[in-house]
């Protein structure tokens, strides 16, 4: 069977760095079996789901790569739930109820108050026909829950968590279905899976309980369920989960200048036993990802260990990767020479000012000028290469280390520091490197 996984997002809002790695994995494990990857928007929630939030979504995925084999929507597979529906109906495992939130919080407290587990005490199964008729006729709607079988444990073996056991007498039966006719997620997440033919679930670990749920919903329908694999939680660098991780969007990190690539090398290790490193192809993090390297620990998400891990991935971007991200005029000699300063690519604009010019010298003393004189002078009589101006430089002026090097710096960049000068004198070319020369070594050049 083609190993097929799901990323089902719901578009009630934008996609943040918790479900964006959610995504990863799932799109990394259906790749690694040379399987398929779906989009599900979960839109049940008609009220509070919005169009443009589905087309951030979609958007958010592509800058990522993770690209999908097919897509479904909740909402357009109503009438597939409700013959569903019908059917567990008619198995007598779903089953009518009326109670209001207030009455079901007091009935938790009481159970807790007696130190007994809070589950719904199935008080509604001993309604009769003659009580749903009377119920029906004052104007009550009732809500449905899931019956589940108490004859023998749940159990399941989780490929990152191992053996799973739960007692389904210990577990409330879950309410699948609202008073209103609308959806909860359970039910319809385990149609959807049968029909889509989802072989394998990758989740985060908040929806252990879950699971052991949905996979009675899964037999009772006649299916087999899926694998399943719970992946610990981020937390942010404080320890715990951050706020800030929960609404960390991917639009705000864009706006911060982080690359597709780092946040993707980032992620699909994050959790694992695997080193963080800055991988920017794909393949490699396809053919190294594997569910027995996760842990069952909190994964730790740091903001600056992504930024650090943008300015490598930086480094060793090609020309044709970011060509139309760069200024007019910028080639991919200038590219090279400028990427290794670079933290975040929208910094290249800034170097490329340098090398087109005009740049300000710092004042330097009279020493100082008198050594930029003669260095305009050796440059005037060759091209622009920077081994030969300074080898020529250093015989002719007894200077060596930073007193040779660092006033030509200066000069034609108005920094102390930068990109290899051996790859930028070349850029800026002879005439303009001959004029910062000359108007450096003038006597009351300004500062």
């Amino acid at each position: 069977m083609t190993v097929t996984t799901r990323f089902a997002p719901s578009p009630t809002g934008t996609l943040h760095v918790g479900n964006v790695r959610t995504a990863l994995h799932c799109w990394l494990l259906a790749k690694k079996h040379g399987g398929r990857f779906l989009l599900r928007i979960d839109d049940t929630d008609l009220e509070r789901s919005r169009e443009e939030h589905v087309a951030a979504i979609k958007a958010d995925l592509e800058w990522l790569g993770l690209g999908w084999d097919g897509e479904e929507r909740q909402s357009a597979r109503f009438d597939l739930y409700e013959a569903e529906f019908r059917k567990l109906i008619a198995a007598g495992r779903v089953y009518r109820c009326y109670e209001t939130a207030q009455e079901l919080d007091l009935k938790r407290k009481v159970l807790l108050g007696r130190g007994l587990p809070p589950i719904y005490d199935r008080a509604a199964l001993q309604l009769t026909e003659a009580d749903h008729a009377a119920r029906a006729a004052a104007g009550e709607s009732p809500h449905w829950r899931f019956r589940l079988d108490h004859t023998a444990p749940i159990e399941w073996t989780d490929a990152i968590r191992g053996k799973q056991h739960f007692e389904p007498a210990k577990m409330s039966d879950p309410v699948v279905r609202r008073a209103d006719g609308s959806w909860l997620y359970l039910l319809p997440s385990v149609i959807d899976d049968i029909a889509m033919e989802v072989t394998d679930v990758l989740r985060g670990e908040d929806h252990v309980s879950n699971t052991a749920t949905q996979i009675q919903m899964f037999a009772a329908l006649g299916a087999s369920p899926p694998r399943f694999a719970h992946e610990a939680l981020l937390t942010g660098t404080e320890g715990k989960l951050s706020k800030r991780l929960g609404s960390l969007g991917v639009a705000a990190l864009r706006a911060e200048g982080i690359e597709p690539e780092a946040l993707v090398a980032l992620l699909a290790r994050l959790g694992t036993s695997d080193p963080v490193e800055p991988i920017a192809e794909r393949e490699v993090l396809i053919d190294n990802f594997d569910l027995g390297h996760f842990g069952r620990a909190p994964a730790r998400f740091d903001e600056a260990e992504l930024h650090r891990l943008n300015a490598q991935i930086v480094h060793r971007l090609p020309f044709a990767r970011v060509a139309h991200l760069l200024p007019a005029g910028m080639g991919e000699a200038a590219w090279d020479a400028i990427r290794p300063n670079l933290e975040h690519i929208s910094e290249a604009a800034d170097w490329w000012r340098i090398v087109t010019g005009p740049v300000t010298a710092p004042r330097l003393d009279e020493a100082d000028r008198a050594y930029l004189a003669q260095a305009a002078e050796l440059l005037g009589k060759g091209g622009a290469d920077w081994q030969t101006l300074t080898g020529a430089l250093k015989q002719a002026s007894d200077r060596k280390g930073k007193a040779l090097f660092l006033p030509l710096r200066q000069a034609l960049t108005g920094m102390d520091h930068g990109p290899d000068m051996a790859a930028l004198l070349p850029l800026i070319g002879r005439e303009a490197a001959l004029e910062r020369l000359e108007a450096a070594s003038r006597p009351g050049a300004p500062s």
